[in-house]
């Protein structure tokens, strides 16, 4: 019943906890009234969540306001190492806690992680374009993956933001992540394919450029089921005779008839006219997990 009580606002019935549960519903005459009667402002919950940073994951800005205007702490953090920023990083509420502190912005969460990291990745235009301006993020920040806010931006296919990077951090187009993979070979693997022609056609980066010691290329990646994206990777120039390090083809390989597996049988094993065998490879990450041969 008090648990109700804080969600909806019946502040005849409410004692002096729990108003982090008010502030995350943006009760705010309630959250006004805990405070009142002793609630501590920054008082924790269980992994170590704030009523400021509940408030953040809601936009709530008016109980924003008001928990700043109470002191609230913006710089304190969960056990994901994770503050107040990172959580308001995806809109207009980043403004309102660099007024209240403005050395906020310089936190990482336990993986390394920013908040131009989590703006970025969840394709907020509005937040990113006040980090970019705001703060002094260096350019090609990296996190404990060397994933950086370029990286996330196109493979998640927020081109907008993509373009917003280069133009204001000139983010680099060819650093590698912790598994060597480069942009172009993440968008593959997502499957982000304007992503991908954002990269190939408008920026000129090669589509048929190796990652790894595997020497993988942008095909390799898309192997793991992305039949869209094999489709238009030739479109953008990828060669589909490439082979990695095994001497596997990227994805799909075209065997004609005086050429096939069976066609080097001997005898009478030549398959029959404009019947074609397609080698398919699935890859879990960077290693072959199933190969089967299909017939057309």
């Amino acid at each position: 019943m008090y648990y109700y009580a804080v969600r909806h606002g019946h502040l005849d019935i409410l004692y002096n906890t729990d108003h982090k549960r008010a502030a995350s519903m943006g009760q705010r005459e309630c959250f006004l009234y805990l405070l009142t009667v002793g609630a501590k402002v920054d008082c924790l919950k269980k992994a170590d969540w704030t009523p400021l940073m509940m408030a953040c994951t809601r936009r709530n800005l008016g109980v924003i306001q008001e928990l700043l205007s109470h002191e609230a702490d913006p710089t304190l953090k969960n056990k994901d190492g994770w503050n107040s920023f990172h959580i308001a990083s995806a809109g207009r509420e980043t403004q309102h806690l660099l007024l209240a502190n403005p050395e906020v912005w310089r936190t990482e969460s336990k993986t390394l992680r920013t908040p131009l990291h989590t703006a970025v990745m969840h394709g907020c235009e509005e937040g990113v374009s006040i980090l970019v301006q705001r703060c002094d993020y260096v350019p090609d920040g990296r996190d404990s993956c060397r994933v950086t806010p370029f990286m996330d931006a196109v493979r998640n296919g927020h081109i907008f933001v993509s373009k917003l990077l280069l133009e204001k951090h000139q983010a680099s187009l060819t650093t590698a992540d912790i598994l060597g993979a480069q942009p172009v070979h993440q968008v593959a693997v997502t499957a982000q394919e304007e992503a991908l022609e954002f990269l190939v056609r408008d920026l000129g980066v090669d589509v048929n450029q190796t990652a790894t010691d595997m020497q993988l290329t942008s095909l390799h990646y898309a192997a793991k089921g992305h039949t869209s994206t094999i489709k238009t990777l030739p479109t953008l120039g990828a060669d589909l005779h490439v082979r990695d390090k095994k001497e596997r083809t990227g994805t799909v390989e075209k065997w004609f008839p005086n050429c096939g597996a069976r066609g080097r049988q001997g005898g009478h094993g030549f398959p029959p006219p404009k019947v074609y065998y397609y080698n398919i490879y699935i890859f879990k990450g960077t290693q072959q997990v199933k190969s089967n041969q299909m017939y057309l």
